[in-house]
């Protein structure tokens, strides 16, 4: 897929913090994927970062504060993904419905925003995951492989869908 393309198919039901704009943005990805579990479930396994790499390929080393088992509102943690070492910030917090946090190597100003929307579909649930770069980093990974977050990303939904509807 192409950012163009994700632009077309993006969700106007997402929150971006001002700076983060998709139409303005260096780069763009939007995925969706309807997952057979309830949102409830499916919102366990996102939050619950310290368990991504056992399900999720692309991320490693999470580290979250000490005394905190679960993503929450505010919470900063540390994490690989991508083959870079970044620091998160959680900025938006629906328990179920919408998740959102920024994306920056360690002790820079943020350069991306990643957002979930979780939509309940009967006893299913369709879940988007969007996220926004800005900046030279992101605008050189547009120009290097346009592609790379979208299919990270697919391989995220794709994985949290085995672990959602397996168990």
């Amino acid at each position: 897929m192409t950012m163009k393309q994700d632009l077309a198919m993006r969700t106007r039901e997402i929150h971006w913090p001002e700076g983060f704009d998709p139409a303005t943005a260096d780069l763009f990805s939007h995925n969706e994927l309807l997952i057979n579990a309830s949102c409830e479930k499916i919102w366990g396994h996102i939050v619950d970062a310290r368990k991504w790499p056992e399900w999720y390929p692309n991320s490693s080393g999470v580290e979250l504060p000490e005394g905190t088992k679960v993503l929450g509102d505010g919470t900063t943690w540390r994490w690989s993904t991508f083959g870079l070492s970044i620091e998160s910030k959680v900025q938006e917090y629906v328990p179920h419905a919408r998740l959102g946090w920024y994306g920056y190597a360690p002790g820079t100003k943020p350069s991306f925003y990643h957002t979930w929307y979780l939509a309940p579909q009967g006893t299913s649930c369709l879940v988007m995951t969007d996220e926004v770069g800005v900046g030279k980093d992101a605008a050189h990974l547009r120009e290097s492989d346009e592609s790379l977050l979208h299919r990270g990303h697919d391989l995220w939904l794709a994985t949290l869908k085995w672990v959602s509807e397996g168990s």
